[in-house]
């Protein structure tokens, strides 16, 4: 993976849908305070907006070419606005390739950048696996989110494939409680913050 330009610090939230990643940035905000900046999830922001959703195959490349773009723009914004800040990201711009109707090589391309740029904006990934992998129905969480449990699970795999290369990965499984997996979470979540900070001081 390439070195990332200099910039803020670039946590990625990711996970199968009905991970509990969008409730969980929410609980790290107020945890952690003011040195946090949340970049919401463009494709919600989108949905939420009026834009359609389809199951044709050229109309889902072009919704994934949009989301990829507001992401990656939401991202830079915050970036630039915030730049003493930890930037916390409802989803990356990875995501879009396990959506993409031909596979992640040809998404990539598409988008006009590599797999390895897009995993080189993070400075950290934690992924939060599916609650369907535990039978947990995932509906009702989100209304824009339209996947079956079984979809939710498929997904799970593809998004994990993709950004568990990234040197560093962290897992947070379902688990039972949400409460223990949310707090899992979050103490990795504080290591990586504090591992930077470290880093930083002279």
């Amino acid at each position: 993976m390439t070195e990332r330009d200099p910039g803020p610090l670039r946590i990625v939230l990711t996970g199968g849908p009905g991970g509990g990643k969008t409730t969980a940035a929410d609980l790290f905000r107020r945890e952690i305070g003011d040195d946090v900046v949340i970049v919401p999830e463009s494709a919600t922001t989108l949905f939420a907006g009026g834009f359609p959703r389809s199951r044709d195959p050229e109309a889902q490349r072009s919704v994934q070419r949009a989301i990829f773009e507001v992401q990656r723009s939401l991202e830079d914004i915050q970036a630039a606005d915030f730049p003493d800040r930890v930037l916390l990201c409802d989803r990356g711009t990875v995501d879009g390739a396990a959506y993409w109707p031909d596979g992640s090589d040809e998404f990539f391309a598409r988008m006009d950048t590599t797999f390895d740029a897009e995993l080189s904006r993070y400075d950290a990934v934690l992924f939060f696996e599916t609650a369907a992998v535990g039978d947990v129905r995932i509906e009702g969480g989100n209304r824009y989110r339209v996947e079956s449990n079984t979809e939710a699970i498929e997904l799970d795999h593809r998004l994990r494939e993709l950004w568990m290369t990234h040197p560093r990965f962290f897992l947070i499984p379902h688990h039972p409680s949400f409460i223990r997996k949310i707090t899992t979470g979050l103490s990795i979540l504080e290591s990586v913050v504090a591992h930077h900070r470290s880093r930083e001081t002279p």
